[in-house]
């Protein structure tokens, strides 16, 4: 059913086997005898097949005591504490956009306020004006102007 594969080689040709390279290594550091403090306890296994196995026993590395977790991580506290401060900053721009927004309307009052004052203080210096001087009556009687010129 399926073509045969004949880019391969016969099994017998296709494992090649590799010898291992040995690794020099630096000279081992001698070996210093270390005084044990406690003779270890030596013990013995019988086997079922009836062979006996001597031996020093091993006790197995206690883990060290899991520290006590705490009922809240440490990662939701600095969480919860960038959220309160986040409030907090947004909260003193809402106040801070409210405030720049009334200083902004008290200075258009002011200005405007200024405007009507000195504008009010002008008028006044320019009637007042007109009334102190002394003023000259002026008749004024039909005038004729015949070809360029006035007969009064």
């Amino acid at each position: 059913m399926f073509p045969e594969n004949i880019g391969h080689r016969p099994a017998e040709q296709a494992v090649t086997i590799h010898q291992p390279t040995p690794i020099t290594t630096l000279p081992a550091a001698p070996l210093v005898p270390v005084q044990l403090t406690a003779t270890p306890a030596v013990t013995s296994i019988v086997l079922p097949d009836g062979r006996v196995i001597t031996g020093y026993a091993i006790e197995h590395a206690k883990p060290e005591p899991v520290a006590a977790k705490p009922l809240v991580s440490r990662t939701a506290v600095n969480i919860a504490l960038g959220g309160i401060g986040f409030g907090a900053i947004c909260g003193g721009l809402v106040l801070l956009t409210t405030f720049i927004a009334a200083l902004a309307a008290l200075v258009q009052q002011i200005i405007i306020l200024a405007a009507v004052i000195f504008g009010g203080w002008i008028a006044v210096q320019v009637l007042t004006a007109a009334n102190q001087r002394g003023a000259t009556t002026v008749n004024i009687r039909k005038a004729v102007i015949k070809r360029n010129h006035f007969h009064g």
